[in-house]
C-alpha cells in the first residue's frame, strides 16, 4: 500500500506564538461497506488498505465464520467486500474458553509490545492503532495498524487466519486500552493472551478470567500487571 493511498496532503495553520501556514499529511479515512450474501451486513471506519484481511478478520473475530472454509468466495475494492457464504448468515454461536497450554517469558512480552510501537505512520501523524500476533511469544505472525485497536486486531486475524496460524500458540499485541470488545475477539480466535502497553476494562478483565485469557497491561519499561491468569507468562 504506497503512501498517497494511507495519507493525504493537507494545508494547516499552526499556532505557536503566531499564525505559521504549514503543509502535512493526514490519515484517508475509508468507509468500507461488508456484504454478506448480497446484503449489507456493516459500513465500517478503517484505514485504506488490507481490506480483504480486515473483512476476513472481522467475521471470524466476531464469531460469523468458524474457519475460512465457510467463505464461498470474496471480492473486494475500496470501498466495498462482497462475501458469499456457505451457509449464509446465521446466529451466532456460542465460543468456549480458550483452549491453550501456551506459556510465555516475561522478556518476549516486553519484545511484542515494543514490536508493534515502530510504526513510521504513527510518528507522522499520531493518529492510528498497532496490533500484532506473535507465535510462541516470539515470532511476528503478522503486525497491522488502523485507526482503530478493533479494527488493527481484526486485521491481524484475518492476516493469519490465512496464512494457517494456530491462534492458541499465538500472544496478541495492542496499543491502548482494552475494553471488552478486544477481549471477545481474542475469545472468538482463539487467542490465549493479550499485551498492551495501556489498561483493561473491569467487563473485559472479568471475560478474560472467564474464557481462559491472560491480559497483561501497562506493558512498559520493564514493568508489567498481569490482570488475569498470571500462570501463562513466567
Amino acid at each position: 500500500m504506497t503512501d498517497h493511498k494511507i495519507l493525504q496532503p493537507i494545508e494547516l495553520i499552526r499556532v505557536n506564538g503566531g499564525h505559521e501556514v504549514i503543509h502535512e499529511r493526514i490519515i484517508r479515512e475509508t468507509a468500507l461497506t461488508l456484504t454478506i450474501n448480497g446484503e449489507i451486513y456493516a459500513t465500517a471506519m478503517i484505514m485504506a488498505g488490507m481490506e480483504r484481511e480486515f473483512a476476513i478478520g472481522h467475521l471470524y473475530a466476531q464469531g460469523i465464520i468458524c474457519r475460512i472454509t465457510d467463505i464461498t468466495s470474496i471480492s473486494v475494492t475500496e470501498k466495498a467486500v462482497e462475501i458469499i457464504l456457505a451457509k449464509g448468515l446465521q446466529s451466532i454461536p456460542k465460543r468456549e474458553p480458550v483452549n491453550s497450554d501456551l506459556v510465555v517469558d516475561r522478556d518476549g512480552v516486553f519484545t511484542c509490545v515494543k514490536a508493534i510501537l515502530k510504526s513510521r505512520i504513527f510518528s507522522e501523524t499520531e493518529a492510528i492503532h498497532s496490533a500484532g500476533l506473535f507465535l510462541e511469544g516470539e515470532k511476528p505472525a503478522a503486525v497491522t495498524e488502523d485507526l482503530g485497536r478493533h479494527h488493527a486486531l481484526d486485521k491481524c486475524i484475518g492476516v493469519a487466519l490465512l496464512a494457517g496460524i494456530d491462534f492458541s500458540r499465538t500472544l496478541a499485541a495492542s496499543t491502548g486500552r482494552q475494553p471488552t470488545e478486544m477481549i471477545q475477539k481474542c475469545r472468538n480466535a482463539g487467542i490465549p493472551i493479550m499485551a498492551t502497553k495501556g489498561v483493561p476494562t473491569s467487563l473485559a478483565v472479568a471475560l478474560a478470567e472467564e474464557s481462559g485469557i491472560t491480559i497483561a497491561g501497562l506493558v512498559r519499561g520493564k514493568k508489567m500487571i498481569v490482570y488475569s491468569h498470571p500462570e501463562r507468562i513466567q
